[in-house]
């Protein structure tokens, strides 16, 4: 697995995580080519439908990046995605999955750095635990419709 480049999916706030990713573009701060990120008004606006979307269409892990814990333009959407995040996690253990494929990282808009490092740290994160049980089991189904 030493080849193995993860596909990460990152909900990213319109007004602080999306513009700290615009940031660290706008001052040259590399971050990992595998982070495909999705732009949400909200992180409160991201369900645990998406989430799980997002697992089923491929993706090694998933985080939701949004506003500062009490300074969310919609008051308490970024708490609310935080609930969620708990919530999925949760899920993932009880199907024998990592929780840690899934995470909540808050930052200001300011903070490119901070976007490009946490993108960094999470890509190191998801290469550790590997390739999603959903790639190893079609896989296995595309291996046992070849033989």
């Amino acid at each position: 697995m030493k080849n193995f480049e993860p596909e990460i999916v990152a909900f990213c706030c319109h007004y602080c995580a999306y513009t700290a990713a615009d940031m660290a573009g706008s001052k040259r701060i590399s971050y990992p080519p595998n982070i495909k990120i999705i732009r949400v008004p909200c992180t409160g606006k991201v369900d645990a439908i998406h989430i799980m979307k997002a697992f089923e269409k491929g993706a090694d892990g998933v985080y939701i990046a949004g506003c500062l814990e009490g300074d969310c333009h919609f008051k308490n959407g970024n708490i609310r995605a935080k609930y969620r995040v708990e919530k999925v996690q949760k899920v993932l253990d009880d199907l024998g999955w990592e929780k840690q494929r899934l995470a909540i990282i808050n930052m200001s808009a300011g903070m490119g750095e901070r976007f490009a490092q946490t993108a960094l740290e999470f890509t190191q994160t998801i290469k550790q635990l590997g390739p999603s049980p959903i790639k190893i089991i079609n896989t296995d189904k595309s291996q046992l419709e070849v033989s």
